[in-house]
C-alpha cells in the first residue's frame, strides 16, 4: 500500500500566488503611499506638486513608513512562490527541451530575481547609485530571460509572452526619454510621464511571469512530499531531484568563488604591507608577512596534511581564509587588516597545496585568477574584496562575502562525489606519464624518484609571472605606453583586449584536451600536447622579449602572447607539481614554490627600490634579469626530448559537462570585460570648465600622491577627484604613480579621475622604466609628448614628461617630473641641468613645469633652483615663498594670476600645490615683463569671479575646510594683476 501523501502542491497555484503577492505588494504600496504622503512621494529634486502629480515607484516603495514596511513584508513572502516557480520551470523545460537552455534561464533566473530583491531593499533613498545599478541589471537581465522562455514556449503561452515582452520593451525607450528630461534638461512635469512607464513595466513584467499558470496548468505539473508518484500520469517534481539536477553548476560556482578568493588574498598581501615600507622608505618589518605563504611547510605533519586533504578541513580552511581575510576590510588599524590578510593567505597556502597534491580543482585556479584580473578592471583597478579599499573607494565587501557564505554552504553540504568527475579534473589540462612495458627484468625494475626541485621552481616562476603582469589587465599596456600622439594601444580602453587573450588561450587548452571516451577508445589519437612542446616555450621567450623591448602595438601585442603564453602553461604545470608532491612531499614541494615568489616578489621590487635597501643596488634596473630567470625556472617544464608536436605525452581528459560550465564562463569574462567600461558614463571629449573658457585661464596643479594609498591605508583615487574637481584643474602633474607591481596592488590610479572628470592622460614612463613614476593629466588635447629618464648616477631613477598641449589654441608645453633625493646632490644637480635643457629648448614658447626638485628656493648652483630658473628661462611662481623645498611650479609666456597651497588632507603626505594662469591670444605673446608687473598683488575682489579659489577651503587644521584639505601656509589663495601688456593682448 502506498504511502499517504503529506502535501501535494500544484505549480499553477504557486504561481497564482506569486501574481497576487506582486500585484498586492505594488499597488497595495501606491494606494498606502498616496493616502498618507501624497505631496511628498510625488515631489522631487526639480518639483512638487501640482507639476508632478503622479509618484515613481522607487519614491513609492522606499521612502516613507508604513507602506516601505508592507511592501518589503509582501515581497520577502513572495520570495519563496518566486524561487519554487524557478525550479518547477526548469523541470519542465528540461523535460521538453533537453539542451543547455533551460539551465542558462534558470541561472539567469535566479540572478534577476537577486537583483530584483536587492534594488527593492536597497531603494533611491538609501543609496541612489546603488539601486539605479541593480534596477538597471535587472531590465538587462529581462532580455535573455524573456527571450529565453519565449524560446521554450508553444502556442497560446508563447503568443502572450510574446505581445507582454513586446509591451515591455517598447514601454522603455518613453520612459528612458522622460528620464533624460527630468534629470538633464529638469523639466517640471518630466518625472510623472517617466513614472507612468515605470509603472507600466513593473505591470508588464509581473503580467509576463503570471503567464506562467497557463504554462504549469497544460502540462499539471504539481509537487508531492512523498517518496512515491501518487499519480503516475501526473509529471512529480521533488525537492531532492531539483537539488541534485543543480548541484553539478552550484558546485562549479562554488569553486569558482574559492578560486577567486584564493587570488585576492594572495595579491591583497603585497599591497597591504607596502603600506607601511612606503611611509618609511625603507624595509620596515612588516615585510616578513609575505612569508605567511610558506605555510605548505606545515604539510610535512601527518595531522596538518590528513586535515588539509579533508573535506571538512578544506571547509575550514576556506571558511577561515574568507571570514577573517576578506571580513576584516573594515578595521580602522593597517595592522589588523595586514593580520587577517596573513592569516587569510596562510590558510589559502595549505588549501591550494592540499587540492594540488591531490589534483583536484587545479584548473579552477586559472578561470579564479582571470575572474581576479576582471573585477579589478571593472573596479578603477582595485579587487573590489581588497582591504584597502572600503565601500567610500570602491570596495563590494558585503556582497562578495554574502556569496561567499552561499559558496561555503554548498562545499560544505557537497557530496564526496556529486558528479562523476565532471569537474574534479575540470580545465586541468596535464602531461600523463607514459606507461611502462608489462615486459621488463627485475633489474629494471626499479623506478627512478620523481624530481620535486624542477616543478617547484616553475610553479613559484609561474605564480610571480601571473601576478605581476597579468593580475591587473591594464599592466602589459602600461609597460608598452609611449605617449601622445597614439600610436599604440590605450591602458584605457584596450585593457580587455589582456583577457582576451586569456580567454583565447583558455579555449585553446579546452580544445585540444580530449573527451574521456576518446582516450578509453583504442586507436584513436589523442590531441598533441602544445602546452609543453619547446615551441609553446620558444613564443613565450620571444613575447617577453618583445614586451620588455618594445613600446606601442609591438609590445602590446607581445604582451598579448605573453599572456596566452602564461595562461597555457598553467594547468599543466600545476599538475606536474601536483604529482612531484604525491611523490616527494607535499610541504618540500610547494614551501619551496612559495619561496621562489617570495624572492621574486622582493627582487623585482628591488629593480626600482634599489636606493632605500641595503644590498638592493645588485638589481638595480635589472627587471631583464628577473625576466630571464622566471623563464629559465619554467623552461625544465617544456618537453625537450624531442622538438616535434606529436611526441609529448597527451593532454588529460575533459568532460564534457565541465567544458560547457567553462566555455559559459570564459565567454561571459569576454563579454563582462568588453561592455563593463560601456556602464559607466565618461566625458566624450574632455575640456575645461566654462568660466576658465571664458576668461582664457588654466588651473595647474602638481602633487605627490605616495603611490594612491592614504593615512588610513586606502585607496586614494576618489580623495584625489574631489580636490581636482573643487580646484577645477585643467593640468595635474602626479609623482609616485607607477603601480605596476604588485608590491603597489598593479594599480591604476588615474582611472577615476580620468572617467569621472574627463582628463587626457600621459602615464609616463613605464614600469620596465623603473621609475616611481609621473603622469599627466590635461583637459586641453595633448599634441606630442616624449618621456625622458633624468640622469641617475648615484640614485633612483627619475621620470619627466614633455608634453605640448592645446590651451585655448595655443600650444603650452607642461613639465613634468620628480627630481632625486636630498642624498644624491650630485642626481639633482644633473637633472636640474637636463631640465633646464628641456625648457630652453622650447623658448619662448609658453611653458609650465610641475615638479618635485628638492632645493631651497633661491637656493645657489649647484642646487637644482638656479639651474632650472636661469638656465631653463623660466619664472618662479611666487619668489617670495620661501617655506618650500619638495615641490614648485614655474612658469613662462603665461600670466600668473593666482597661486595657492592645499594641505594634503589624509590623502599623502605633501600638499597640493595649484597655479593659476591666463593664457595670452593666439598669435601674441607675453614678451618680457618686468618683474614689478610680474608681482601686482591684489585681493580676490579686484578680479573677476572665473578667476576666484573656492571659499569653502578657508580654515585650518582644526575648523573649517573640506575633508581636511584647506589653504594653508598663507591660509589664503595669493592673487596677481595681470600686467598691463596683458589687457592689450586680451582678445
Amino acid at each position: 500500500m502506498p504511502p499517504a501523501v503529506l502535501l501535494t502542491i500544484r505549480a499553477s497555484r504557486v504561481a497564482r500566488l506569486h501574481t497576487f503577492l506582486s500585484l498586492t505588494a505594488f499597488i497595495g504600496a501606491l494606494v498606502i503611499a498616496s493616502s498618507l504622503h501624497y505631496t511628498k512621494i510625488v515631489k522631487n529634486a526639480v518639483a512638487g506638486w501640482p507639476e508632478e502629480w503622479f509618484p515613481s515607484v522607487s519614491a513609492t516603495i522606499g521612502d516613507w513608513y508604513p507602506e516601505r514596511s508592507i511592501f518589503q513584508l509582501l515581497i520577502a513572502l513572495n520570495s519563496g512562490p518566486r524561487f519554487a516557480l524557478l525550479g518547477f520551470g526548469y523541470l519542465l523545460n528540461r523535460a521538453s527541451f533537453p539542451s543547455a537552455l533551460p539551465g542558462f534561464l534558470l541561472a539567469t533566473g535566479v540572478l534577476r530575481t537577486l537583483a530584483c530583491g536587492s534594488w527593492v531593499y536597497i531603494t533611491s533613498s538609501d543609496d541612489h547609485d546603488v539601486h539605479d545599478v541593480l534596477m538597471i541589471l535587472y531590465i538587462v537581465l529581462n532580455l535573455p530571460w524573456m527571450l529565453g522562455n519565449i524560446r521554450l514556449s508553444r502556442g497560446n503561452v508563447r503568443r502572450r509572452r510574446v505581445r507582454i515582452a513586446s509591451l515591455f520593451w517598447v514601454s522603455l525607450l518613453p520612459m528612458i526619454y522622460f528620464f533624460v528630461q527630468h534629470k538633464v534638461y529638469h523639466i517640471p512635469g518630466a518625472y510623472t510621464h517617466y513614472a507612468f512607464f515605470e509603472w507600466s513595466l513593473i505591470l508588464f513584467d509581473i503580467l509576463y511571469d503570471s503567464v506562467t499558470i497557463l504554462d504549469f496548468e497544460n502540462n499539471e505539473i504539481e509537487a508531492s512530499f512523498n517518496h512515491q508518484e501518487v499519480r503516475p500520469e501526473t509529471p512529480t517534481v521533488r525537492v531532492s531531484e531539483l537539488l541534485a539536477s543543480c548541484r553539478p553548476s552550484l558546485s562549479f560556482l562554488s569553486d569558482l568563488y574559492f578560486a577567486y578568493q584564493s587570488w585576492t588574498l594572495l595579491t591583497a598581501l603585497p599591497v597591504t604591507l607596502f603600506y607601511f615600507s612606503v611611509w618609511k622608505l625603507a624595509l620596515a618589518g612588516p615585510e616578513f608577512s609575505s612569508l605567511a605563504s610558506l605555510s605548505p611547510l606545515c604539510l610535512g605533519s601527518s595531522p596538518v596534511l590528513s586535515f588539509a586533504t579533508s573535506h571538512g578541513g578544506r571547509t575550514v580552511l576556506a571558511g577561515a581564509a574568507g571570514a577573517i581575510g576578506l571580513g576584516l576590510w573594515w578595521a580602522e588599524s593597517m595592522w589588523v587588516r595586514l593580520g587577517a590578510v596573513m592569516f587569510g593567505v596562510f590558510c589559502t597556502g595549505i588549501r591550494w597545496a592540499a587540492e594540488w597534491q591531490a589534483d583536484v580543482e587545479s584548473g579552477y585556479h586559472a578561470v579564479g585568477f582571470i575572474l581576479s584580473s576582471l573585477s579589478k578592471h571593472l573596479n578603477h583597478g582595485n579587487n573590489p574584496a581588497w582591504p584597502i579599499v572600503d565601500s567610500a573607494s570602491g570596495g563590494q565587501h558585503v556582497f562578495i562575502l554574502i556569496i561567499g557564505f552561499l559558496a561555503l554552504v554548498e562545499f560544505g553540504t557537497r557530496p564526496d562525489s556529486p558528479f562523476s568527475a565532471a569537474l574534479v579534473s575540470a580545465f586541468s589540462a596535464v602531461s600523463q606519464p607514459p606507461t611502462k612495458s608489462p615486459k621488463v627484468n627485475n633489474s629494471q625494475s626499479s623506478v627512478p624518484p620523481e624530481p620535486w626541485l624542477i616543478p617547484s621552481l616553475a610553479l613559484g616562476s609561474l605564480i610571480y609571472s601571473l601576478h605581476d603582469r597579468l593580475s591587473d589587465p591594464s599592466s602589459l599596456l602600461a609597460w608598452s605606453w609611449s605617449g601622445f600622439p597614439t600610436a599604440g594601444p590605450h591602458p584605457h580602453i584596450h585593457a580587455p583586449l589582456t583577457l582576451l587573450a586569456q580567454v583565447a588561450a583558455a579555449l585553446l587548452v579546452l580544445a585540444l584536451s580530449p573527451l574521456p571516451s576518446q582516450t578509453s577508445s583504442r586507436g584513436t589519437v589523442a590531441p598533441p600536447n602544445i602546452p609543453a612542446h619547446p615551441l609553446t616555450f620558444a613564443i613565450g621567450v620571444l613575447s617577453t622579449y618583445i614586451l620588455h623591448t618594445r613600446t606601442g602595438w609591438a609590445g602590446y601585442i607581445g604582451g598579448l602572447l605573453h599572456a596566452a603564453f602564461l595562461t597555457i602553461i598553467t594547468p599543466p604545470l600545476l599538475h606536474n607539481a601536483g604529482a612531484a608532491a604525491r611523490a616527494r612531499g607535499v610541504g618540500r614541494v610547494f614551501g619551496t614554490a612559495w619561496a621562489v615568489w617570495t624572492v621574486f616578489l622582493f627582487v623585482g621590487t628591488f629593480t626600482v627600490a634599489y636606493a632605500f635597501v641595503p644590498g638592493a643596488w645588485s638589481f638595480r634596473e635589472r627587471t631583464d634579469l628577473v625576466l630571464a630567470a622566471q623563464l629559465a625556472l619554467l623552461a625544465p617544464f617544456f618537453n625537450w626530448r624531442s622538438l616535434s608536436i606529436s611526441s609529448p605525452p597527451p593532454l588529460r581528459p575533459i568532460p564534457q559537462l565541465a567544458r560547457r560550465y567553462i566555455r559559459v564562463t570564459l565567454a561571459l569574462v569576454a563579454v563582462a570585460a568588453l561592455i563593463g567600461p560601456l556602464r559607466r558614463s565618461t566625458p566624450a571629449t574632455p575640456a575645461p570648465a566654462p568660466a576658465h573658457a571664458r576668461a582664457r585661464i588654466l588651473h595647474a596643479g602638481i602633487w605627490t600622491v605616495h603611490f594612491g594609498i592614504d593615512n588610513a591605508g586606502r585607496d586614494s583615487q576618489r580623495g584625489m577627484r574631489e580636490l581636482f574637481r573643487d580646484m577645477d584643474l585643467d593640468v595635474v602633474g602626479l609623482l609616485e604613480t607607477d603601480l605596476h607591481r604588485p608590491v603597489f596592488g598593479s594599480r591604476d590610479i588615474t582611472r577615476v579621475a580620468a572617467e569621472d572628470l574627463g582628463y587626457y592622460v600621459d602615464f609616463g614612463p613605464g614600469p620596465n622604466k623603473h621609475t616611481w613614476g609621473c603622469v599627466l593629466l590635461s583637459k586641453f588635447p595633448i599634441l606630442k609628448s616624449r618621456h625622458h629618464l633624468l640622469p641617475s648616477p648615484g640614485g633612483e631613477l627619475a621620470p619627466a614628461i614633455e608634453a605640448v598641449i592645446d590651451a585655448y589654441g595655443v600650444n603650452v608645453t607642461v613639465v613634468v617630473a620628480h627630481n632625486g633625493q636630498e642624498e644624491t646632490p650630485l642626481d639633482r644637480e644633473l637633472q636640474a641641468t637636463e631640465l633646464a635643457r628641456i625648457m630652453s629648448a622650447s623658448y619662448p614658447d609658453p611653458l609650465i613645469f610641475l615638479g618635485y626638485v628638492v632645493t631651497d628656493p633661491h637656493a645657489e648652483r649647484p642646487a637644482p633652483y638656479e639651474i632650472m630658473v636661469t638656465d631653463g628661462r623660466v619664472h618662479d611662481i611666487d619668489k617670495d615663498d620661501l617655506d618650500r623645498w619638495c615641490e614648485y611650479i614655474f612658469y613662462r609666456g603665461l600670466y600668473r594670476t593666482a597661486y595657492a597651497r592645499i594641505s594634503r588632507g589624509s590623502i599623502t603626505d605633501t600638499e597640493l600645490q595649484v597655479g593659476q594662469f591666463a593664457v595670452p591670444s593666439y598669435g601674441t605673446t607675453t614678451g618680457d615683463v618686468a618683474e614689478a608687473d610680474r608681482y601686482l598683488r591684489c585681493w580676490r575682489e579686484e578680479l573677476p569671479k572665473e578667476h576666484w579659489f573656492p571659499a569653502e577651503y578657508y580654515g585650518g587644521e582644526h575648523y573649517g575646510g573640506v575633508r581636511g584639505h584647506f589653504y594653508h601656509v598663507f591660509n589664503t589663495p595669493l592673487y596677481f594683476k595681470p600686467p598691463p601688456i596683458a589687457s592689450a593682448s586680451a582678445p
